[in-house]
Order: structure tokens, then C-alpha cells, then sequence
């Protein structure tokens, strides 16, 4: 069995390693993060086809990329919030903690595009990254810690 030493050391990599993903991907020039974002784009809108005739990669594209930026947050709020409560930080502080580090990684996420070529930094990605950190928060906040809240309670 893991230590709590070892579970808490996994958990900060899980976060490190998310956040080295999300970098990653925002250190891609513009042209080769189209390129990508435009493949996933044709495999959903191969999906889409089926029920919407009508849908194609250009008019979908815009909506994939900003769905991938609420949901890379998302996980980063769910993960970094999971951190927090395994390392100790609980209650408000834990959460606000967690909040403003998404936020501010959010931000710094979109500066350092800004030397990235055919890239530029957007407050409205800004605004998705933090509306899907505050989700990610939620989801764990409704289905982890109130399930866990559940557990204790039948146990006692």
C-alpha cells in the first residue's frame, strides 16, 4: 500500500503533468494547433453527419477549440482541488485557492501565447478556461466530497 507521503507527491505530479499538457498544446503554432484542432473537428463532424446532414469541419471548428480549452480547465479544477484536500488545504481556503490558481494560470496561460507564432491571447479564453475550472470544482465539490460525506455517514 502507497504512503500518504507517495499518494500526496502523486497527486502534485498529476497536477504538474496536466499543466505541463496544457502548456504543450498552447506552445503549438497557430498553424500546427489548427491542424490538430481540425482533425479532432472532421472525426466528431463525421459523428455529427448522422443526425445534422448539414455540419461541416469550418463551421464547427471554432466551437471544438473553445470546448477543448473549457474542458482542459475542467480537469485542472477537479485534479488541483483533489490536491488541495490530499495535502491538507480544506474548506474555503482550499477552494479559493484552488480557484485563483486555475484563474491565474488561465491568465498566464494566454500571455505566453503571445510569443507564440500565429497565436494571440484572448480574454474570452480566459473567461471559458475559468468557467471550466469553476465546473471541474463543482463536479468534485457535488460528487466527491458530498459522496464521501454520504459514506461517513452510514458508517457511523
Amino acid at each position: 500500500m502507497m504512503k500518504a507521503k507517495q499518494r500526496k507527491l502523486l497527486i502534485l505530479l498529476a497536477v504538474v503533468f496536466w499543466m505541463a499538457i496544457i502548456f504543450k498544446l498552447s506552445a503549438q503554432p497557430g498553424e500546427q494547433s489548427n491542424i490538430l484542432s481540425t482533425k479532432v473537428t472532421t472525426v466528431i463532424v463525421r459523428l455529427a453527419q448522422q443526425f445534422r446532414p448539414d455540419v461541416n469541419v469550418v463551421s464547427l471548428n471554432y466551437f471544438i477549440r473553445k470546448c477543448a480549452h473549457f474542458l482542459a480547465y475542467l480537469v485542472l479544477g477537479i485534479i488541483v482541488l483533489f490536491a488541495m484536500r490530499r495535502i491538507g488545504l480544506m474548506g474555503k481556503q482550499g477552494l479559493l485557492f484552488t480557484l485563483l490558481l486555475c484563474i491565474g494560470y488561465a491568465i498566464t496561460d494566454e500571455l505566453h501565447q503571445a510569443f507564440v507564432p500565429g497565436r494571440t491571447p484572448k480574454l474570452l479564453d480566459v473567461l471559458i478556461d475559468s468557467s471550466g475550472a469553476s465546473l471541474g470544482i463543482s463536479i468534485y465539490l457535488l460528487f466527491v466530497e458530498n459522496r464521501w460525506k454520504e459514506m461517513n455517514q452510514k458508517r457511523l
